[in-house]
């Protein structure tokens, strides 16, 4: 190979920010800042609006250099050789791009097995042609294809752009690749399932689909001689929902039974430790509701990576990734002794927030109207617009714009799929006071909440447990009819100003 080269001031300043852009978080305000700087005008909130556009410039500069014979990572000095390999691996990244994402779409449909990758070869021989060693192009490449089913699950599984969701889908993206993808590719790539994630939230706000996101993205390797990668992302992800089980039963699920092990056991069973495979991660719904004594069992999990079935002393090895989620208060369960210390600080390498759909809606009005177009789109296959107005205006005339949605996401696609049918909706009931509490926590902590929501939310509680209007106005220094005006407000999911006005 010949001597290493150097590159013009103004090749390195644009490779530099390409450098910068490659181990961003793409949900970030700084990847904006960066690919506006890179592309020179102003640009969408996802990268995916301008993906076009970002392959053309970064294609055309590196063409630019293989005219020269400098499209090579071995021709550059060691003090250039991370900054141009991550521009060759860029480069070829958003040339395959659309490839990934229709391998994405065909493996969802094809289930647990594992779909042929009919570009591999040619997206590796780019690599290999760019100086790029054999093996490190086979994990890059089962990195570009983690990268994009990343931001595929994170983008379309999860409809909205208010800043609350913009912030979410940031930390579910470091919940995969860490706060910086350098660090990830250089250490953690093959150590992610020593991180749990826990995700906490009401009920009905996507708690599911967020734990989908992190499990269906993690790292599968590339196996070259069958052109396939070693496993499908639809058979690595596992999700039990421990409330449905009855306490006899929540440990077999889990950790599998031996024959003969309680009365009924008429045979051996996996749980789903076991089914997990190496690559794979399981979610733990509901993990509030578990008793003690299988937390104190999970905790071995997550400390030893090991578990027995129940009625065998055989040790068997976990290898997969724990992501749980819960819509219960855990700092007083906590305080209460009822759920652990040791196994929240095990769960909580990464503690998510799920947004409500009433701050997202508060943040973002037309959010509304995305998720009416998505709901509908589900159901029929196809975008709609009849459908659409006629949902959006049953909303408007029966519950009203501002409704608070206690259900949350799943709340309004029921609503959406009741209005089909019926073409009417009604409200829900003023929610539980541990809900209300659950709210005014979540719109105090995100500074997302107004002080006449705040109030009303206040007045809530308090009659809840008294049932008396003057005993709510005595204890709020409000009068009465004040009082009724808030109850009835918050029910409806709106603010007094904004009613009044």
């Amino acid at each position: 190979m010949a001597s290493s080269v150097r590159l013009e001031p103004s090749d390195r300043e644009f490779f530099e920010i390409v450098f910068q852009i490659a181990f961003c978080n793409p949900f970030s305000e700084h990847r904006l800042e960066l690919d506006a700087k890179l592309l020179g005008h102003r640009v969408g909130r996802f990268p995916e609006e301008h993906l076009d556009e970002f392959s053309s410039v970064i294609t055309a500069r590196v063409q630019k250099l293989q005219a020269q014979g400098l499209a090579d990572v071995r021709r550059y000095s060691a003090a250039d050789h991370d900054l141009m390999q991550t521009v060759f691996l860029f480069e070829t990244y958003h040339q395959f791009c659309r490839d990934f994402d229709q391998l994405i779409l065909d493996q969802v449909k094809l289930g647990s097995q594992s779909a042929l990758v009919k570009f591999a070869n040619a997206a590796l021989t780019r690599l290999r042609d760019r100086g790029i060693g054999a093996a490190e192009s086979a994990r890059f490449f089962a990195i570009f294809y983690q990268l994009r089913r990343a931001y595929h699950f994170i983008v379309r599984g999860l409809i909205g752009q208010s800043p609350c969701m913009q912030e979410f889908r940031r930390h579910l993206w470091n919940s995969v690749f860490t706060q910086d993808v350098r660090l990830y590719d250089r250490y953690l790539w093959n150590r992610m399932e020593d991180f749990s994630t826990l995700l906490l939230g009401e009920t009905g706000t996507g708690k599911g689909r967020a734990a989908a996101a992190i499990g269906r993205s993690g790292f599968i390797p590339f196996d070259e001689k069958t052109g396939r990668f070693t496993e499908s992302f639809m058979r690595g992800f596992i999700a039990l929902n421990l409330s449905q089980f009855p306490e006899t039963l929540i440990e077999s699920e889990l950790f599998g039974h031996r024959k003969g092990a309680f009365t009924g056991a008429i045979e051996a069973h996996q749980g789903v430790l076991a089914r997990c495979s190496p690559h794979g991660s399981i979610f733990l719904d509901e993990i509030g509701d578990v008793s003690v004594p299988v937390q104190i069992k999970l905790l071995q999990v997550l400390q030893e990576r090991s578990f027995c079935p129940v009625g065998s002393h055989e040790s068997l090895r976990f290898h997969g990734r724990v992501i749980a989620a819960t819509n219960r208060p855990l700092e007083a369960l906590r305080g209460r002794k009822l759920f652990r210390e040791d196994f929240y600080y095990r769960l909580c390498s990464h503690v998510i927030h799920v947004p409500p759909l009433r701050q997202r809606l508060q943040e973002e009005p037309e959010e509304l109207r995305q998720m009416l177009v998505h709901t509908i789109t589900s159901i029929i296959g196809e975008p709609a617009a009849e459908l659409e107005v006629t949902v959006a205006e049953t909303i408007r005339r029966t519950v009203g714009v501002r409704y608070g949605w206690p259900g949350n996401v799943r709340e309004l696609e029921q609503a959406v799929r009741r209005i089909l049918l019926t073409n009417d909706y009604a409200a829900s009931s003023l929610p539980s006071s541990l809900d209300v509490r659950e709210q005014l926590k979540t719109g105090i902590e995100t500074e997302s909440m107004d002080a006449d929501t705040l109030l009303a939310g206040y007045c809530a509680l308090l009659y809840e447990k008294s049932r008396n209007y003057e005993t709510v106005a005595r204890q709020t220094k409000l009068d009465r009819r004040t009082v009724k005006r808030y109850l009835h407000l918050h029910s409806k999911g709106a603010s007094p100003a904004a009613t009044e006005g």
